[in-house]
């Protein structure tokens, strides 16, 4: 987490209580790399879930993307809040361990519904 300066990846918000320390390739995919600091992104407990369900990735130019399944609720107003401003925006990078390629291949390619 600190990594991301104790901030959200993708929102920036800092309060420590709404931050997780989640894995890009998940914890039981991949044992040798479950400490990688490459294979974490600090994220808030919303995109946390939404990350781990593959209802939003991150492609090879660290930008947001939503699947289509989390993209139905479009004209929900909690979507337009929280998530809708993020679609195709950079994250916030990391201080010094960039998510690595392989890690966000892995997610697009065997989480992400796409």
């Amino acid at each position: 987490m600190s990594n991301y300066t104790n901030g959200c990846g993708i929102t920036g918000i800092t309060i420590p209580e709404l931050l997780i320390a989640s894995h890009i390739k998940p914890w039981s995919k991949d044992e040798k790399n479950r400490l990688n600091p490459s294979n974490g992104i600090c994220l808030s407990a919303t995109f946390d879930k939404a990350f781990d369900k593959g209802l939003v990735t991150i492609d090879g130019d660290y930008k947001l993307k939503f699947s289509g399944v989390l993209k139905k609720y479009v004209k929900n107003e909690f979507y337009a809040q929280e998530f809708e401003r993020f679609e195709n925006k950079r994250m916030n990078l990391p201080i010094k361990f960039l998510p690595k390629e392989e890690f966000l291949n892995f997610h697009y390619n065997e989480i992400f519904l796409g």
